[in-house]
């Protein structure tokens, strides 16, 4: 698809794009292939924001665990567009609960009769629930229910003590019971639409990570003619009363457009324009809570378990999801190693997220040993801390009224984040076709103009 070049009469407009994550670039990537000049300014060296990898033995890895849905169409067809669709793989995947110090399969309808720790009336309330919860037809009837009240009344008191309320604390944390049903609906709708025939579940990956895709998203911004600039941190955006024209700084200079796509988290834009925009509309970008993540990547000689995806449903652990990568893509790819992910959603103000790289692996082995009883530390070959502050969302009752416009009160202001993938959780299936749309927006404004 090539999007129009008509673009008014007043010819193609300088666009500045304030951050690399997918919103970004895809959003940079039809406005460039558009005719525009369009400049993408990253604060980190790398683009693709939370989708970055970095260098192994091997192929690269991501620095949080990702992959895609069968049904995440939008990067599918970004991917195609790019000619990387040979490299997507799509596997079957081993789902598992830790519960009561035992691992449980929970990947097909079968493993959810066998599972025990309901008893058996439980657990069809609780496969009823995943089926009555995909028949939703209206999410904005679960607005004004918190996820806690919906999942109990579907699937009763049990079925939400040992399935649903660890996971929502282990998430969440302070944040649990003020979380949206729409949220929890929107991720067994996912699940749910993402199963084989046998109903197991499939997900997709690509090959050498998914900072590939944003790597090649940037490179057809520059085909097009724009630019993409790393290590280009921005700190203010102001704008000419006059001119209508708009400036974005940072210490390595300022530059000048007739439009700005902001993508950073909706906190960090508040900051940008502070020094102009009124209380009123940075306290609206300031409204929306955030929690930030800690994720542990352990490189091991040995396999932790045959589960790829593992729920931890032990408020006591420090982790909600142990993620064996290597379960999911061979670890031939990564010089023969076995790839770890645990990871931690929470608040930044939390002692984890203080803690340096090795405090954290320090704090974490007892931990791993008292669910898997046979691990010892020796069989860690490498491993690495990655830490993000703006990892997730709080998405609260009533969010559709919390989330700011994309268009702004002023003038060639566009915002494009993450907090604003609604009913959708954030992702970079759900950011790729939020920028994309934005961009559709921009192009049919000019023409019009």
């Amino acid at each position: 698809m090539t999007p129009p070049k008509d673009h008014g009469q007043f010819g193609p407009r300088e666009i500045a794009v304030i951050g690399g994550g997918f919103a970004g670039l895809s959003a940079a990537y039809d406005l460039a292939r558009a005719g525009h000049h369009v400049t993408v300014y990253e604060a980190d060296d790398y683009v693709g924001g939370l989708a970055g990898a970095f260098a192994t033995e091997g192929e690269r890895l991501d620095r949080f665990y990702h992959h895609w849905f069968t049904n995440d169409l939008e990067v599918m067809d970004l991917i195609a567009e790019l000619g990387l669709k040979d490299a997507v793989v799509t596997n079957p995947t081993n789902t598992g609960v830790y519960y009561n110090t035992s691992i449980l399969k929970l990947s097909t309808p079968v493993d959810l009769l066998k599972f025990k720790p309901l008893p058996f009336l439980d657990r069809i309330r609780l496969g009823l629930l995943t089926l009555r919860a995909r028949r939703v037809a209206d999410w904005k009837a679960l607005e004004a229910r918190t996820a806690a009240d919906w999942l109990r009344e579907l699937g009763g008191k049990r079925v939400y003590e040992v399935m649903w309320e660890p996971l929502l604390n282990g998430k969440f944390g302070p944040y649990a019971e003020k979380v949206s049903a729409v949220w929890f609906w929107n991720k067994l709708k996912l699940r749910g639409g993402s199963r084989g025939k046998g109903g197991e579940e499939r997900l997709a990956y690509l090959e050498g990570s998914f900072a590939r895709l944003a790597e090649s998203t940037a490179e057809g911004i520059t085909r097009a003619g724009g630019t993409v600039k790393t290590k280009h941190p921005i700190e203010t955006i102001n704008r000419d009363e006059k001119s209508g024209r708009w400036t974005v700084a940072g210490p390595w200079g300022e530059a000048a457009s007739d439009l700005v796509v902001a993508t950073p988290a909706l906190p960090i834009i508040a900051e940008m324009v502070g020094a102009w925009a009124p209380d009123s509309y940075q306290d609206e970008l300031n409204r929306i809570d955030y929690l930030a993540n800690v994720c542990l990547v352990l490189r091991l000689d040995r396999s932790l378990s045959s589960t790829y995806w593992l729920n931890v449903n032990d408020t006591d652990f420090p982790y909600v999801g142990v993620i064996e990568h290597t379960n999911f893509q061979d670890r031939s790819k990564y010089g023969g190693d076995h790839v770890v992910y645990l990871s931690r959603y929470l608040p930044h103000t939390e002692d984890l997220y203080g803690m340096s790289p090795d405090e954290i692996l320090d704090y974490s082995i007892p931990y791993i040993q008292r669910m898997f009883p046979a691990f010892s530390r020796d069989w860690i070959k490498q491993f690495h801390v990655w830490k993000a502050r703006w990892a997730q969302p709080v998405v609260e009752q009533h969010y559709s009224s919390l989330i700011p416009d994309s268009k702004t009160p002023f003038e060639g202001l566009h915002i494009c984040s993450m907090a604003q993938v609604y009913p959708e959780d954030r992702g970079t299936n759900y950011a790729i076709r939020e920028g994309r749309a934005l961009a559709r927006r921009i192009n049919t404004e000019f023409a019009d103009t």
